[in-house]
C-alpha cells in the first residue's frame, strides 16, 4: 500500500476492522519511512458471472431463472422451495469458485439435472425433457433406462 504522504510502498496495519455495514474493512496503516498514519477500506470485488447462450449471446448469470425453471419441472411434485435454493446456491457457489467468469448454459442446464435428478427423478426427467429437447417417446425411455 503506497503511502499519501511520501509515496514509500510498505506500510503496516495497526488497526483492523468491519465497517459499519459489514461490507468493507477499515484498516489503519502506518507508513513504514515516514511513520505517518493513514487509512485504507477494503472491499471483495464482485465479478458477476456471464452466461454463454447456443446463440452465443451472452447475459449476466440470473438465479431466478433457474429457479423458475426447477419449479416448473418440479410442479404438483412433493418438493420444498427450500430444497430447490439450497441446490441453485450450490450450483451458484460452483460457477463461482470457477477460475473462467463465463460459463455456457448447456452447462449450467447439465449442473440443474445433476441436482435434479438427487432431489426428484420426475422432475428431473421433465426439465430434461426440455433442456434436451427430446423429440420422440424412445429419447424418454433412453434417458429413463440410463437412470
Amino acid at each position: 500500500m503506497k503511502c499519501p504522504f511520501c509515496g514509500y510502498e510498505e506500510s503496516k496495519v495497526i488497526d483492523s476492522r468491519p465497517t459499519d455495514e459489514n461490507e468493507r474493512i477499515r484498516r489503519r496503516r502506518e507508513c513504514l519511512q515516514c511513520s505517518k498514519r493513514f487509512t485504507t477500506y477494503e472491499t471483495i470485488e464482485d465479478v458477476p458471472i456471464i452466461v454463454v447462450k447456443k446463440d452465443k449471446s451472452r447475459e449476466v448469470f440470473d438465479r431466478n431463472k433457474i429457479l423458475k425453471g426447477m419449479l416448473r419441472a418440479c410442479e404438483k411434485r412433493s418438493v420444498q422451495v427450500s430444497e430447490l435454493e439450497e441446490a441453485i446456491s450450490e450450483i451458484e457457489a460452483t460457477l463461482q469458485s470457477a477460475v473462467d467468469r463465463e460459463v455456457t448454459s448447456v452447462r449450467i442446464g447439465e449442473l440443474i439435472m445433476e441436482k435434479l435428478r438427487v432431489i426428484d427423478e420426475v422432475a428431473y426427467i421433465r426439465f430434461a425433457s426440455v433442456y434436451k429437447e427430446f423429440d420422440s417417446v424412445e429419447a424418454f425411455r433412453d434417458e429413463i433406462s440410463r437412470m
